[in-house]
């Protein structure tokens, strides 16, 4: 949503907003002139806005928002033009050709690397990314002339059938979102369908352990698979570093010495190498986009790393994401207690994936286990961190109050500290640092 209020702002539209709290992310379109309210009361939409034409005023939406919103509810029963964000995308991207990165894990990772090798080829491109790309510190890019644009594909009801790519990306088909499909079957038909939105002679690149009864994948990707056509092996850690070689059925594209940890980032980096050579980018500009990428804020972001403690913090907030960072953490630091801090997100996954939750979360050797931060969901009942907590066959667990986070943590002291959670888990990443910096001296 931000980096829609980028875009529209560039193009000289007046824009103004609703979050229900303030952040880093906020308070940056605040400084680019963008008007934004915290309070969801009619009283705070701007009356020039009101006074308008409703037809001649675009009111975009995030599904995520409750249909209790006040503001929303309001602006709906006064006739203004109304649409959810996968609409407006839908828009914007008819003037060039789209790449879409869909998959219940690893989008935004997979979009941050794919603009960034097309950047790095010099191609024009818009990009409307999930989180902030740390090599551009903003989560759009924008060109006027962009012959492509890329843009995540949300599963999240049903929102990326909008968008019809000539470029699709499937990075994995979990079972997620259950409140909105109802069964794992349901998810797989969306994504499917989602296949099908291709352009008549656009290309679908697969991870390998993305399969479709009616699609055949253009282009599949995978680690260590015969069967994938373009393949990561050889992959090793050193000096901290993930080295690993590219091939392409059987020809070896080169190698990668990537400073962006991790097995499930390898992959990401896979699909954004898929791209480019379907673009036909020189070899020489995807290695060096990949090499040179630094990330995405809360995507395994490091807050500390020296030689007291490592502390990383992640958007994991599914049973599968949590299992690959902790993996990818186990992997550079196999022989350090790692000590994790999450806060669950939504009543309604906690409560459907609570044993796939505990299974991931008792792989710590510490853990403190926050409160399920609610997001646009009422409270269900029997669901509840304390109910997850006991799920959780480990000894050094504790249900800790958002208060009681930083004492907690500097009473474990950790050596390599994990913080996870899609929630507002984030305010807390720059105290926590702050404490432990000022523990060490």
């Amino acid at each position: 949503m931000s980096a829609l209020a980028r875009y529209f702002h560039a193009k000289g539209a007046w824009v103004y907003g609703y979050d229900r709290v303030q952040t880093d992310l906020t308070r940056t379109l605040e400084s680019l002139g963008i008007d934004i309210s915290y309070a969801d009361e009619i009283g705070t939409i701007p009356e020039d806005f009101l006074t308008a034409d409703p037809k001649s005023n675009l009111v975009v939406y995030t599904p995520a928002v409750p249909g209790t919103n006040s503001i929303k509810g309001y602006l709906q029963s006064k006739g203004f033009n109304i649409v959810k964000r996968s609409e407006a995308l839908e828009v914007i991207t008819q003037g060039s050709k789209t790449i879409a990165v869909a998959g219940t894990h690893g989008k935004t990772t997979t979009s941050a690397l794919i603009a960034h090798v097309l950047k790095t080829a010099d191609i024009k491109l818009n990009a409307f990314l999930g989180g902030i790309a740390t090599n551009y510190n903003t989560n759009s890019l924008l060109d006027e002339k962009a012959e492509y644009t890329v843009v995540e594909a949300d599963e999240y009801d049903r929102s990326f059938l909008k968008l019809n790519p000539e470029i699709s990306i499937i990075t994995s088909v979990d079972a997620d979102h259950l409140d909105i499909y109802n069964s794992s079957e349901s998810v797989t038909s969306a994504f499917e369908e989602f296949a099908g939105k291709l352009s008549k002679d656009g290309v679908l690149i697969t991870a390998n352990d993305v399969a479709f009864k009616s699609v055949a994948s253009k282009m599949s990707y995978g680690i260590h698979s015969d069967n994938a056509q373009l393949k990561a092996v050889n992959i090793h850690v050193k000096d901290g570093k993930f080295h690993y070689e590219v091939f392409l059925k059987d020809m070896k594209l080169g190698k990668i010495e990537s400073t962006y940890p991790g097995l499930h980032n390898i992959e990401n980096a896979l699909a954004a190498v898929a791209v480019g050579l379907i673009l036909s980018i020189n070899w020489k500009h995807i290695k060096e986009a990949l090499e040179s990428f630094q990330g995405v804020k809360r995507r395994f972001e490091y807050q500390i790393n020296n030689n007291k403690r490592v502390y990383i913090d992640d958007y994991a907030h599914h049973p599968s994401e949590i299992n690959a960072c902790l993996g990818s953490v186990k992997q550079l630091y196999p022989n350090s207690k790692i000590t994790g801090v999450f806060q669950p997100h939504l009543y309604s996954r906690t409560r459907d994936f609570a044993d796939d939750f505990a299974h991931s979360l008792e792989s710590f050797h510490e853990l403190l286990l926050m409160e399920i931060y609610p997001a646009r969901e009422e409270p269900i009942e029997n669901v509840s961190s304390s109910m997850l907590l006991d799920k959780i066959r480990m000894v050094n667990k504790k249900l800790c109050q958002r208060e009681d986070v930083i004492d907690e943590v500097l009473r474990l002291d950790p050596e390599v500290l994990l913080t996870l959670g899609a929630g507002d888990i984030d305010k807390l990443v720059g105290p926590i640092k702050n404490a432990l910096n000022k523990k060490d001296g």
